[in-house]
């Protein structure tokens, strides 16, 4: 069905996926899904419950323990996306610096990536889904009928962050911002784990300097098109 489709987004942090993917799934009547939240949560869930510490070393044999005790899920209030965590309302906390700068080593970890993928699929099984993340099209839904994969350089991706930090009250340094998206980007690369990489069927969205309207215009452009071949 036309309606039906998995639309994957992937790419680098702070390159504005999440936006562009709840933009999307609204103008298209799908249900947006945020897999980066759902390791944020985790590591929310690690930070409250003293597993990964100032250093980022994390109890990881705790952490295991813990995973088939999580739930995590999404609902919307009026426009606002909210990441529950065993039922709670999270969506503020896991945006800020404490757990950023801990997420890439969270999502590292195999057994967290393992119970998070067949979360991510449960939630997607039916279609009608656009999810964001970094190995949606790779690893949890590699038959997506639409793979976007988005880039851009690290310095505007930290001056986007640093500004929305800034905006939310947060007490940051922009080159402190820059450090923390430099070594994401290199342990999601590298991580041995669904590192983060371009699906061979990916199309590549470099939105260094595009406008919303005109980052949206190529999206919606894209979705038509391959929604149109769809039986």
């Amino acid at each position: 069905m036309k309606n039906n489709i998995i639309i994957a987004i992937d790419g680098y942090s702070s390159t504005g996926k999440s936006t562009m993917a709840k933009w999307l799934a609204s103008e298209a009547g799908y249900r947006y899904i945020d897999s980066g939240a759902m390791y944020r949560a985790v590591t929310l869930y690690a930070l409250r419950n003293g597993m990964i510490d100032t250093d980022k070393h994390v109890d990881t044999t705790r952490l295991i323990e813990a995973l088939p005790g999580l739930t995590i899920d999404f609902c919307r209030e009026g426009q606002r996306q909210q990441t529950l965590l065993n039922g709670e309302d999270v969506e503020e906390e896991i945006r800020k610096m404490e757990v950023s700068s801990r997420v890439s080593v969270i999502a590292a970890i195999p057994e967290v990536r393992h119970r998070l993928v067949a979360m991510q699929r449960a939630l997607g099984e039916e279609g009608g889904i656009v999810m964001d993340g970094r190995d949606i099209g790779t690893t949890v839904f590699p038959q997506a009928r639409m793979k976007v994969f988005v880039t851009s350089s690290a310095e505007v991706r930290a001056e986007r962050r640093y500004k929305e930090l800034l905006e939310k009250g947060e007490d940051v340094a922009y080159d402190d911002v820059l450090a923390n998206v430099i070594e994401r980007d290199h342990i999601d690369e590298t991580r041995e784990e669904s590192p983060l990489r371009k699906a061979d069927d990916a199309l590549l969205l470099d939105n260094s300097y595009m406008s919303r309207d005109e980052q949206n215009k190529w999206l919606m452009e894209t979705f038509r098109r391959v929604s149109e071949k769809v039986d």
